[in-house]
């Protein structure tokens, strides 16, 4: 029994307990000789962080399943490939918005939010859709494309939250205008602020805390 395992077992359980501490705790129930008591909440802490640091790193897991969950996309096209990584949101949707502003809020303290987990988020899941599909930009364009694609995707993920029914029809109308975002996203900052205040906005749709 080993913490990457149980993490994976973990991750099929957030459809049920959402990014929780129970999720974890009932990851054993999930083992190929599943255990007859969930995991004490001394043995989540031991294994996975305290409070909620433990709920972070399920968290962080079940964002890099979904990333790895983009290459069964049936076709090798940007739109396709994020189109993939949005489906996988949708069992979990009603915990994301909580979650998100769990990996935004500092450890101690109030907000203001603290940005970088929105951007790795973002960053990643554009660095992945680009890798899939073969493109091998360098320098200036690899960044531009990236920070459009991670602007794209940011934007289609807030209204995935808000309105998980046109979300699709959506994303395809921001690829469609991609070159104006990619126009409007020229420097560190802007893609910065804009990802920032796409995560404050998911936050602030649903208001967990």
């Amino acid at each position: 029994m080993s913490r990457p395992q149980l993490l994976q077992l973990a991750i099929p359980l957030v459809q049920t307990y959402g990014f929780t501490r129970a999720a974890l705790s009932h990851s054993v129930f999930r083992l190929p000789k599943p255990h007859s008591e969930q995991l004490s909440d001394s043995a989540v802490t031991a294994l996975f962080g305290e409070g909620n640091d433990a709920r972070k790193t399920l968290i962080d897991a079940w964002l890099e399943d979904a990333r790895q969950h983009m290459r069964a996309s049936p076709s090798p096209t940007i739109k396709a490939i994020l189109t993939q990584r949005l489906k996988q949101n949708e069992p979990v949707l009603q915990f994301l918005p909580e979650a998100f502003a769990l990996l935004a809020s500092p450890t101690n303290g109030l907000p203001p939010l603290d940005p970088l987990p929105a951007l790795k988020h973002a960053g990643s899941v554009a660095d992945e859709a680009c890798h899939i599909v073969g493109e091998h930009n360098i320098g200036l364009a690899w960044y531009s494309r990236r920070a459009t694609l991670g602007a794209v995707y940011a934007a289609a993920e807030l209204h995935q939250l808000n309105s998980p029914s046109t979300v699709y029809d959506f994303l395809e109308s921001l690829l469609d205008s991609s070159g104006k975002v990619e126009s409007a996203l020229q420097d560190a900052g802007t893609f910065a602020g804009y990802i920032g205040r796409s995560w404050a906005g998911i936050i602030k749709s649903r208001g967990p805390f």
